[in-house]
């Protein structure tokens, strides 16, 4: 049997599986963590400029824009919906992935799901499915493929195929067809955020659209490499090496890595994240004032160097990318870093500037070992008096084994989704969103009306 195959018969499987209520309930965390990103993300290029751009699918079809609420076709939906939650940098993580899968995967399951108008139980279903196929596909082919990669841009294609494969109704030959036309699409090369451009946020859009279109072909008969994952040419070999397939599938539908995702606690690149909480601790247990601060080490693991080492970042996402930025801005706030705190101005601002100029980042050799089933960080911060402070932060808030709790998770929705929508229909919606199960349409959610 292919690998794909084993991945379609259990996704199938997702259609009447028992799902605990400990996995229902972390999907709907992961469908409310999806639209406290893509609310926001919806009105910032470049999602505003793809809808622009595809302004003839824009007015028609079963779907909705976020946060518009404008309809569009199910496609078009999937990719606009599925760039806006990865702008902001703040959707989920799937750390032993090296994946953010919720924004593919949600924005392909909710946009066939509207186009079908399932229930809700059925888009959690799909989720689930979605979810439970690409994260062991991310973590099988990881870390060799993120050396290159954007594992969100191309596991997403199978993400977002098998959801909708789900949501679709499709058998299990249909499916695994789903998902060997996905796994010969999928792509997206690590340089698009290496550099200042909008093409990052883009691919988890497009792994959304590709998945959804993946799982319509297959369901009107058109056929793909059901090898694609194992075969001498495939997926595994071309864009990664020696990958463990048997492992890949053998804990199907035993655990659920649903319930190990990480929700971002910071709305920077998650590499940053253990320096800010780390930054934060020794503030919290401190009394520090930045004009007091002489030197700042921060230490980490190679990827935090490699990708956000940037000590003079010249557009808000870069700042996003800067661990000097961000360490600039948690010394200044000693909280969680929001959306507010990556604005121009702040570019603009001496005394920042002056704080980033305090500080380096090495790569640390404790940190490095740990990775990637660990993203740590080492902050030691020296005063003008003479005085170190310093910590070692072993993980991120947010991850696993240091969750946001629910009421976290739902102040992180308020926090970015309150000013868009006004704080009654916010709370409204996501009250809506805590109980989606019980819905008999997800057409129920009027995501037409948030706009």
């Amino acid at each position: 049997m292919s690998v794909v195959t084993s991945y379609a018969k259990f996704a199938v499987s997702c259609k009447t599986m028992h799902f605990s209520d400990e996995v229902m309930h972390h999907a709907k965390r992961a469908l409310i963590d999806w639209f406290s990103c893509t609310l926001p993300g919806g009105l910032e290029a470049p999602a505003t400029l793809i809808a622009k751009t595809l302004n003839e699918d824009i007015g028609r079809g079963s779907s909705t824009l976020l946060p518009s609420g404008q309809a569009a076709t199910t496609r078009t939906a999937a990719l606009i919906n599925g760039t806006a939650s990865h702008i902001i940098e703040f959707d989920d993580i799937f750390r032993d992935g090296l994946f953010h899968p919720g924004a593919p995967i949600i924005a392909a399951a909710l946009a066939t799901s509207e186009e079908r108008n399932s229930t809700a139980e059925e888009l959690l279903r799909g989720i689930v499915a979605g979810y439970e196929v690409a994260n062991r596909i991310a973590e099988a082919i990881n870390p060799n493929h993120y050396e290159w990669w954007h594992t969100t841009a191309t596991v997403g294609f199978f993400g977002a195929a098998a959801a909708s494969a789900v949501i679709l109704g499709l058998d299990v030959k249909r499916t695994a067809h789903a998902l060997g036309t996905a796994g010969t699409m999928a792509a997206g090369l690590q340089q698009a955020f290496r550099a200042d451009s909008m093409s990052k946020p883009i691919h988890s859009g497009r792994a959304a659209e590709g998945g959804v279109l993946s799982a319509l072909l297959a369901e009107n008969g058109v056929t793909g490499a059901l090898d694609i994952l194992e075969g001498e040419r495939g997926f595994g070999n071309a864009m990664s090496g020696n990958v463990n397939w048997k492992k890949a599938v053998e804990s199907l539908g035993k655990n659920f890595t649903i319930t190990r995702m990480t929700q971002k606690n910071h709305a920077a690149c998650g590499h940053i994240h253990a320096i800010i909480d780390a930054i934060n601790h020794i503030k919290m247990t401190n009394k520090i004032d930045c004009l007091n601060i002489k030197n700042v080490a921060l230490g980490s693991y190679q990827k935090t160097y490699e990708i956000c080492g940037n000590a003079n970042p010249k557009t808000v996402y870069e700042a996003k990318f800067s661990a000097e930025y961000c360490a600039a801005m948690a010394l200044r706030k000693g909280s969680a870093l929001r959306a507010g705190d990556f604005m121009e101005e702040n570019l603009k601002d001496p005394e920042l500037i002056r704080v980033m100029s305090l500080i380096s980042l090495k790569i640390d050799s404790r940190c490095e070992a740990a990775f990637p089933q660990a993203r740590s960080a080492k902050v030691e911060i020296e005063t003008t008096g003479g005085e170190v402070f310093k910590y070692f932060a072993s993980t991120r808030k947010g991850d696993p084994d240091n969750p946001l709790t629910d009421a976290e998770l739902s102040d992180k929705y308020t926090d970015l989704v309150g000013p868009l929508i006004g704080a009654t229909e916010a709370s409204l919606f996501l009250s809506a969103l805590w109980s989606v199960e019980t819905l008999p349409s997800v057409r129920g959610l009027n995501l037409g009306n948030l706009g």
